[in-house]
């Protein structure tokens, strides 16, 4: 299985474009911050992934206010065929209701 789910906030994100074929395609870069257990201890988790949106839900993706914590669901995946780089393919999101990211779970 191949599914990711984090808190995270966009720090940037792109104007809306669409493929060849016509399908809309939103692109941001999320920003994690945590702490998570690990080996008995408490590790500060920070990664910065950039994440795409493809079809309906790319324009509500790009209506995502910066800096707000949000849930984000979806897989990894190769850039393209060619590359070693992971992209956050986005499948569902929401408002994390959490008063503070660095007290969430990196993953559910």
């Amino acid at each position: 299985m191949n599914q990711l789910k984090v808190v995270a906030t966009v720090v940037e994100k792109s104007v809306l474009r669409y493929t060849p074929a016509g399908v809309p395609i939103a692109t941001a870069t999320l920003i994690h911050d945590s702490k998570q257990e690990q080996a008995g201890g408490q590790r500060q988790v920070e990664f910065e992934v950039p994440a795409i949106a493809a079809g309906e839900i790319s324009k509500r993706f790009l209506d995502i206010e910066l800096g707000v914590s949000m849930i984000f669901i979806g897989f990894l995946a190769r850039k393209n065929r060619n590359s070693k780089s992971l992209v956050f393919h986005v499948t569902e999101f929401q408002k994390a209701e959490i008063e503070s990211p660095n007290e969430t779970n990196l993953l559910d």
